[in-house]
């Protein structure tokens, strides 16, 4: 039937037995959710395989979640239908009390598989369909048994424009953070109450907005040393002091320090579009097996899914047909009517409105009470099953009529009551009648639920290998991508330690929290912080850059067999001032920063240019008054130690900052315009242009003044004689009409026609025609003499004109540019001094290396 689904075949309740008669659902339908129920034993498990079998063959990509190990039986296709295909599959143990063998087992299923696909008109075509339609895989969060998914991708920023979406992202954000805090044991949390929901909300907010991303070091630093100063009406620190979020960064820092949870942190990203459709843009049905886990470790991973789910459907234009399914095979627990979990709000919300972006939510349970009525009451298709008790049959009632509240609740009872193993009731909102139909036999087979321990086989049946999936030690020191590694890598780009004899351990830090392997000794610095001289100055610059980011920002890639041994600080001098160019004549109001890191200083007696030094936006505003936990130091250079020369080169950098700031103003005497650096080229020509037009039209209207009173002059006569020369040509018109008139009476007397004219009376008429013709005659010279008149004015305009024009278009170019210079007072020195700039210390093929952890 096209494009619906084959889902069985209508039953008759009094005869006991199917139909001939196939029941057909329209995937479209979904778009407004389904609800699956039934006890165990209802076949609940084999319609929900039967609805992502159909699915799969009209390449609707979907992700399941596996909370038992049912979805596995997914990728259970055999389309030559061989005994030795489900040899493997079976449990060998329970074959061995049931005293028959496993051939004989594989065997027995080949034959009834074979018989069942073929009583419900299917075939081994349809397997082979089935097997090719989209890529089955199945990941294990949390376990390399299956693919790998790296959980921690989930903090990194989405890539959307924070500005247009906000909303999406907040919500994306609370999700995060509500699952982080409750992974480390937090319960209850109320986004509104909680102080280490509202802190960490607020780092993620900081930093998305900027495009930044976070990874777990970068989150537990940021809790130590928020990047705000403060958090509503309140500064930090008395809203959440400084202790506090210490045990709170503990208590973060405890997942990172686990052995156990280094698996979170690898394999591919969480990146939906890639859960979806393999790069050559073919379907997935992404399983997430989450059997394994804890309840506290499988609501982390849930929430995670569902919110990066939640933030890619929201990104996606508006749609009619079914674009996507996300499946959620036993949901106990996660969308409950008493308790708010992190996952509940993503579900609900979803089911409100992944409808307007094509998604459906196809969502199963074996007991209706685990849901939340609003859950229930925003679901347009219910597939009831057997239920187990009268409670649980009445509260499905109570939901089916909150969706449907014309239902006849005492039909429903009563087919509800009479359901047997496969039979369910498709009570759907688009149709106008509730349906009764027997399942329809699945392709896959239905093995049980699978151990983790089956999963890579089951991985490699589908051919979901581990090719293309990036694995990576960590969100720090995952491998970029392209870049080939090595035993022996080069690091030309990056700075060699030589070999230290410094003594001690180093301590694990927060930014570098993986284990070292190299010698100790070799290990550069020292763990006692050097003192800075009285009066000198001191700051550290923040740890700014993940690992990742380090390397990408020294243009190399970490290779495999890279050691990252912690932090290490390195002085430099710090000297950043301001300075205030003001000019109001010519429109001057700037302010100019200078930031200078000198990073070579290694004499008594040193010269600086400062202009080679410069590093515009060093994040200042994040300086820390404390070193970072665990963190080496070299040595202070002998230079820095020297307050005498410091003094001397903080008033050479201030004398430099005077010589060398500057701000170009433009101006154009000419026309008395001027214009500051903020004010663009263009703009400044316009304005220019503006003025020249200005003062041309004023010169311009002083020129042409007589001309225009003589001009309005003429033309007032001009318009008189033109008036007097259409009265002259009607007398004239009436003249010749008299003299044609008596002439003609005089004929007709002379013919004795008619009393007789007088020849005089004829001479009269023909001297008053000539007399209005000459006046006739008079007014169009004079019109003539007055239209060249006017002529000869409008010339001698135009020319004025021209002239004015070409003079002051020419004045429009005349512009200069003019630096402008503050005054030695204007200048404001804001730091000077030591600052210690964090590097990473890395270990790679027998050498030591640092990389700027600060850019």
């Amino acid at each position: 039937m096209g494009n619906l689904f084959y889902l069985g075949r209508r039953f008759d309740l009094a005869a006991a037995q199917p139909t001939s008669e196939k029941l057909y659902y329209d995937p479209a339908d979904l778009t407004t959710h389904a609800i699956v129920t039934g006890m165990t034993g209802s076949g609940k498990t084999g319609l929900c395989i039967a609805i992502m079998e159909e699915a799969a063959l009209q390449g609707i990509p979907a992700i399941l979640i596996d909370p038992k190990g049912d979805l596995t039986n997914l990728l259970l296709h055999f389309p030559d239908l061989a005994p030795q295909d489900f040899a493997p599959w079976l449990d060998a143990d329970a074959l061995r009390r049931q005293g028959k063998t496993l051939e004989q087992a594989a065997q027995e299923n080949a034959e009834r598989w074979k018989a069942g696909l073929h009583e419900w008109g299917l075939s081994p075509q349809h397997i082979h369909a089935l097997k090719t339609a989209v890529q089955f895989g199945v990941y294990t969060p949390g376990s390399d048994a299956g693919l790998a998914i790296s959980v921690l991708s989930s903090l990194q920023a989405p890539g959307l424009a924070w500005e247009g979406n906000r909303e999406i992202l907040r919500e994306k954000i609370a999700s995060t953070v509500t699952a982080l805090l409750g992974l480390v044991g937090y319960t209850d949390i109320d986004p509104l109450r909680s102080r280490e929901h509202i802190l960490l909300s607020n780092i993620f907010e900081h930093a998305w907005s900027k495009n930044h991303s976070l990874d777990l070091t970068e989150l537990i630093l940021q809790v130590q040393n928020p990047p705000f100063d403060k958090l509503g009406a309140f500064p930090v620190e008395n809203f959440f002091p400084a202790k506090e979020r210490a045990d709170l960064a503990l208590t973060l820092n405890n997942i990172l320090a686990s052995p156990a949870f280094q698996s979170w942190r690898e394999g591919q990203p969480m990146h939906i579009p890639d859960l979806l459709y393999t790069p050559e843009g073919k379907p997935r049905h992404s399983v997430f097996y989450i059997a394994h886990l804890s309840e506290g470790e499988r609501m982390f991973f849930v929430t995670l899914l569902l919110a990066a789910f939640e933030t890619w459907m929201r990104t996606q234009p508006g749609a009619t047909s079914l674009r996507a399914l996300l499946y959620f095979d036993e949901l106990f627990g996660y969308l409950p009517p008493q308790h708010n979990p992190p996952s509940k709000t993503l579900l609900l919300r979803m089911l409100k409105q992944a409808r307007a972006f094509g998604v459906g939510l196809v969502l199963a349970t074996q007991n209706p009470a685990d849901i939340d009525y609003k859950g229930i009451s925003n679901a347009g298709t219910w597939f009831v099953g057997k239920l187990q008790t009268e409670w649980d049959k009445q509260r499905l009632l109570d939901g089916l009529q909150g969706a449907s509240p014309d239902l006849d609740r005492a039909t429903y009872n009563k087919i509800i009551s009479a359901l047997g193993k496969r039979v369910f009731l498709l009570h759907n909102v688009h149709q106008k009648q509730p349906v009764l139909f027997q399942t329809r036999w699945v392709m896959n087979f239905l093995a049980g639920p699978l151990t983790r321990s089956q999963i890579p086989a089951l991985n490699r049946l589908a051919g979901a290998g581990r090719e293309g999936v990036e694995r990576a030690t960590g969100p720090d020191f995952a491998p970029v991508a392209g870049q080939p590694t090595s035993a022996a890598p080069d690091f030309s780009r990056l700075q060699p330690i030589p070999a230290t004899t410094v003594n001690g351990t180093l301590a694990p830090s927060a930014a570098a929290p993986l284990p070292n392997t190299a010698p100790t000794a070799d290990i550069p610095g020292s763990l006692t912080h050097p003192a800075v001289p009285a009066g000198v100055a001191e700051y550290f610059l923040p740890v700014s850059l993940s690992m990742n980011e380090a390397m990408r920002v020294a243009e190399h890639p970490l290779p495999a067999d890279v050691q990252p041994l912690g932090l290490l600080y390195r002085a430099v001098l710090l000297a950043e001032a301001h300075a205030r160019v003001l000019d109001r004549k010519l429109g001057v109001d700037a302010q100019l920063q200078q930031i200078a890191l000198v990073d070579d200083l290694s004499q008594r007696s040193v010269t600086i240019r400062w202009e080679n030094y410069l590093r515009p936006g060093l994040p200042l505003e994040r300086m820390q008054n404390q070193p970072e936990p665990g963190a080496r130091f070299e040595m202070l250079p002998a230079p820095l130690g020297d307050t005498k020369l410091l003094n001397a080169l903080q008033k050479d950098f201030v004398d430099w900052v005077y010589r060398s700031a500057s701000v170009v103003a433009r101006a154009n005497e000419a026309l008395k315009v001027y214009a500051g650096p903020d004010v663009s080229a263009a703009e400044f020509r316009s304005a220019c242009a503006d003025a020249a037009r200005l003062a041309r039209d004023k010169e311009i209207a002083r020129l042409t003044a007589s001309l225009d009173r003589q001009i309005a002059q003429i033309q007032e006569r001009l318009t008189r004689e033109e008036r007097e020369l259409i009265r002259d040509q009607v007398e004239y018109e009436q003249r010749k009409r008299e003299e044609a008139s008596s002439l003609l009476e005089m004929g007709a007397s002379l013919l004795g026609l008619a009393r007789k004219r007088s020849i005089t009376t004829q001479v009269t008429k023909n001297r008053l025609t000539q007399q209005a013709k000459a006046e006739v005659d008079e007014s169009i010279e004079a019109i003539q003499q007055f239209k060249t008149q006017l002529l000869e004015l409008e010339r001698q305009r135009a020319e004025i004109e021209q002239q004015t024009n070409e003079r002051w278009a020419a004045l429009v170019n005349q512009i200069t540019e003019i630096p402008v210079r503050p005054r030695k007072s204007d200048i404001f020195l804001n730091h000077f001094g030591v600052a210690w700039m964090p590097f990473y210390i890395l270990h790679a093929a027998g050498h030591m290396y640092s990389v700027p952890a600060c850019q």
